[in-house]
């Protein structure tokens, strides 16, 4: 008899095993219940805030703190990666800031883009956009590097200039690795506003947290962890699938 493993059921096998311990530890008595609610109570308070319209607010404010940085360290990245690769100097300048800034934790900037630009919502969407573009910039720059020469060579041969070759050859062929670092860069988005938020913040799942912690909730702390966990798995698995499903031509997806 044949055996076929779905992903689905092998992905969900450690989060079952975490929900049966979660909810063992609970009923025991091992943890107590004011510091470890039980899954059921959790579920019960999520289900309860997301027909909340002040809770909804929130979770907006970080929806789109997350999609407008997202956005533009995704812009910025590409932009950034097809410059380096067109110059030299360019690509000079630009290696070595990242030498410097790539082992930095970027949320050690937040408290300089506090400064600058306040406790609003530009700093925590300029923190997500500066910890977004790194993945996106170094994968387009490995997967344009990567491009077969004979696709080039063949583009020139055939009339095509350089900035031709750039957009019609190099960028559509580096596709799956420009893909792949738009959803590394996703995940790390959702950490970064949800840290951001819990640092320095009046609304945002972030915020709820830190007020819930404060406040000795620890029902409601657990429901934006569920609630921002979900959302970065649900992003992550969009962009999986966006990916197979454009690239589904392509010998290198």
């Amino acid at each position: 008899m044949k055996h076929v493993h779905s992903p689905l059921v092998i992905g969900a096998a450690p989060i079952i095993l975490l929900l049966t311990l979660w909810a063992w530890l609970a009923a025991s008595g091992i943890a107590p219940r004011a510091l470890l609610p039980s899954p059921l109570d959790v579920a019960g308070r999520t289900l309860q805030s997301l027909s909340d319209p002040e809770f909804l607010s929130n979770v907006g404010v970080t929806l789109i703190r997350l999609v407008s940085g997202f956005a533009i360290g995704l812009a910025a990245g590409t932009v950034l990666a097809v410059l380096s690769v067109s110059s030299r100097s360019i690509q000079f300048v630009l290696d070595a800031y990242v030498r410097v800034l790539a082992p930095v934790p970027k949320i050690a900037l937040y408290p300089v883009m506090i400064l600058v630009l306040g406790f609003g919502h530009s700093s925590k969407i300029a923190l997500v956009a500066i910890e977004a573009a790194f993945p996106v910039y170094l994968a387009t720059l490995q997967g344009m590097r990567n491009v077969d020469q004979k696709l080039i060579w063949a583009a020139r041969a055939a009339g095509a200039r350089p900035a031709h070759c750039l957009l019609f050859v190099m960028i559509p062929a580096a596709a799956p690795s420009i893909l792949t670092g738009a959803r590394v860069a996703m995940v790390i988005s959702c950490i970064v506003v949800f840290l951001s938020e819990m640092m320095s913040s009046t609304e945002g799942l972030g915020y709820l947290l830190i007020d819930a912690a404060r406040n000795f909730r620890t029902v409601d702390m657990f429901v934006p962890i569920i609630l921002i966990s979900v959302l970065g798995l649900s992003l992550g698995a969009g962009f999986s699938f966006l990916r197979s499903r454009l690239l589904a031509g392509y010998p290198q997806a």
